[in-house]
């Protein structure tokens, strides 16, 4: 199939001009819904579903222009729509005349963004190009535009939408030469154009000046994380994963917890054990051990685990579950984990403890304090640790002596 057939789409009608309001609970939902129905529709009939997603990517700015994007979480959402859209565009088997259409369609809805919300697609536009020689007639479109910005004779600062284009159709027309040549006309070094540099660079299979190209580009305002996961993308490629770890792993995969930052550097470097992993994450946070409790656990580091539990501050909670999860298969582990959990909530750590929490902390070293056979010296541990710490707030103390009141009672 060649052609686009006609079809009725959900999200056509809820994305008109100027017809959501300045919350943004409505928009990013609908956006979603949008990306679902056309995902759905392009596992049917894959040029209908290119062509849905031209449509909404056309339709989507004028859209949501009064939302409000001060926390980003529009921006966000239609980050990830052009993320999972440009893909079904490219591989669609359009005609070339269809395929014109829909690049001269997206490439006005770009010229007229004016929050920007589709920024990210001129990125794109060597892929959506399809063919070198497609993305060659555009990068020819754009290119004195771009030299005349960064003409020397003019005023810093000058913008031109059609950059990140050209530079994205330069690399896909396989003219590496000519984009490097472009890149040295910036009158800045901006990751966002240089990382097209590296790019040609490793394409003419220089990957050390790509390393190097990289690295000069670090400065005030550049990505350091961005610049650190493309040197280590371009190492490991070449199978260089020990210098790839040694100099970027850390930097190049900082996630939203500790938990996940650990689990991307494994699952990148299999040729290193977790223990060495750990270790060096650990290292790398001076006085925040406590922190790397579940990385360690998750890769079965159970003493050491136990030992950053104690070490520096923990989430209770997260201490907690694990004296419960571990009681009845590691219950010497489970038991010191669950006291240091009673340690941090008698020092105050941890999100909303509540009376439940500390019941349950309580009765999940108990458990596990029972299968290791050591009841009597945790709950001896517990006494000293309400006595080390007198000052807690009363309802922690309060609640862990009633509990130990209660166990005593029982085996009266």
């Amino acid at each position: 199939m060649t052609a686009a057939k006609s079809h009725t789409w959900v999200f056509r009608s809820r994305f008109r001009a100027g017809g959501f309001g300045w919350r943004s609970e409505l928009p990013i939902k609908r956006i979603k819904e949008a990306v679902s129905e056309i995902k759905k529709m392009a596992r049917k009939d894959s040029v209908l579903g290119a062509e849905g997603a031209v449509i909404f990517l056309d339709k989507l700015s004028p859209a949501i222009e009064q939302v409000d994007s001060s926390s980003g979480a529009i921006g966000t959402t239609v980050n990830r729509a052009i993320d999972a859209l440009v893909p079904i565009i490219v591989a669609a088997p359009a005609s070339d005349e269809l395929r014109e259409k829909w690049l001269d369609r997206l490439w006005d809805a770009v010229e007229q963004d004016q929050m920007p919300y589709l920024e990210l697609l001129p990125d794109y536009w060597g892929d959506l190009c399809v063919t070198p020689e497609r993305a060659a007639r555009w990068a020819d479109r754009f290119i004195e535009g771009v030299r005349l910005t960064w003409s020397p004779g003019l005023p810093r600062g000058g913008h031109f939408e059609g950059t990140a284009a050209c530079l994205s159709a330069l690399y896909s027309a396989g003219r590496y030469d000519e984009l490097l040549k472009l890149l040295e006309l910036a009158p800045h070094k901006f990751w966002h154009d240089r990382q097209w540099g590296v790019r040609a660079l490793v394409a003419l299979g220089q990957r050390s000046a790509a390393i190097g190209y990289a690295e000069d580009t670090r400065g005030l305002n550049q990505s350091d994380s961005q610049i650190s996961l493309t040197c280590q993308e371009v190492l490991l490629s070449a199978g260089m994963w020990r210098e790839a770890y040694d100099r970027y792993a850390l930097e190049a995969n900082r996630h939203g917890t500790y938990l996940a930052m650990f689990q991307a550097i494994a699952k990148k470097y299999p040729q290193i054990g977790p223990d060495e992993t750990i270790r060096d994450l650990i290292n790398s946070t001076p006085g925040e051990e406590g922190k790397w409790f579940a990385a360690a656990k998750s890769a079965g580091l159970l003493a050491q685990a136990a030992e950053l539990a104690n070490q520096s501050p923990c989430d209770p909670k997260t201490l907690a579950r694990a004296a419960r999860d571990f009681a009845g298969t590691e219950p010497e582990f489970a038991r010191s984990v669950g006291l240091a959990a009673l340690k941090w909530m008698l020092l105050g750590y941890g999100y909303e403890i509540s009376l439940r929490d500390i019941a349950d902390a309580f009765d999940f070293t108990m458990d596990a304090a029972k299968v290791a056979a050591r009841e009597p010296d945790t709950v001896r541990i517990i006494r000293q640790l309400i006595d080390d710490h007198a000052s807690a707030k009363p309802p922690i103390t309060t609640m862990l002596r009633r509990k130990l009141d209660d166990l005593a009672n029982s085996v009266r």
